[in-house]
């Protein structure tokens, strides 16, 4: 009881705390029990600790949200891309339909555009996406290589007219003896127009004691094409060349027996017989 009394009467003796104005005016005595100002101090300290639990707890909020932005930022990237890709598809399987939907092999190549790819979880849906479009490009390269194949193969007579001599062994107009006859003759009126047979590039536009005025073009893919005896070339060297651009007129130069269109067709370096590509469509 003696130490009960003690502290109650240790807690309730008075503190002067005294403040002190800066001005000219008087000081204030203010006295309260101690056990107010413990509790006073006590509260403080549980105040403080509230407001720098509150504080901490907004920085940890602000760093949620940040990482929620960035998620949701990242999120939103993926769906464009996958948007996009889907919308690349979908063009291509339309482009792809109207190809298909021709009805020859060559009208799909003649108007092929090779300007130029189950589950919800993102990243590998992205990649099942991509794998798809990579299908889709690998497609576009095959149309583009047949593409330029089918540009670089001679098809079509180079002139309208009759064929005079075929390829291989005949009878020279000029000799009479049998010798082999490396392309096609053939007759057409003079100074009518000679027209290359693909898109190439000429490589050779000049005279030649045997065939006269002769032009040489290089198509590409292996495909070479030569026009001899004409009056004149209406190429030179370099010029790049499309299918049905003239690129001389019919003459009687060199060794010739009248007007005519000496046609061949070189294949890998080869000579082949001109008649298969005539048969093909221009």
């Amino acid at each position: 009881m003696k130490t009960n009394r003690a502290l109650l009467k240790q807690a309730l003796t008075p503190v002067t705390i005294m403040v002190i104005p800066h001005q000219d005016l008087r000081a204030l005595n203010l006295k309260v029990p101690m056990i107010g100002l413990l509790a006073s101090i006590l509260l403080s300290t549980i105040g403080g600790a509230y407001v720098f639990s509150l504080a901490l707890n907004s920085l940890k909020y602000e760093a949620r949200y940040h990482s929620a932005a960035e998620k949701v930022s990242y999120y939103s990237g993926q769906f464009y891309r996958w948007e996009s890709t889907l919308a690349g598809l979908r063009r291509a399987e339309s482009e792809f339909r109207q190809l298909f939907s021709l009805s020859s092999k060559d009208e799909v190549l003649q108007n092929a555009d090779t300007s130029f790819t189950g589950s919800l979880d993102i990243p590998n849906l992205v990649k099942e996406l991509k794998k798809t479009a990579d299908s889709v490009d690998e497609i576009k390269d095959y149309l583009r290589i047949q593409k330029d194949i089918y540009l670089a193969t001679p098809r079509g007579f180079p002139i309208p007219g009759n064929i005079t001599s075929s390829y291989g062994s005949r009878v020279d107009p000029l000799s009479g003896e049998i010798q082999f006859h490396s392309g096609l003759d053939i007759s057409a009126s003079p100074g009518d127009s000679v027209r290359a047979t693909a898109d190439g590039v000429v490589s050779h536009s000049g005279w030649s004691q045997n065939s006269g005025f002769i032009v040489v073009l290089e198509h590409g893919c292996g495909y070479s094409t030569i026009y001899a005896h004409s009056k004149g070339n209406a190429v030179k060297v370099g010029q790049r060349i499309k299918a049905g651009d003239i690129v001389g007129y019919v003459g009687s130069t060199g060794k010739s027996t009248g007007p005519h269109v000496h046609y061949e067709v070189w294949k890998d370096g080869k000579n082949v017989n001109p008649q298969e590509y005539l048969r093909r469509r221009t």
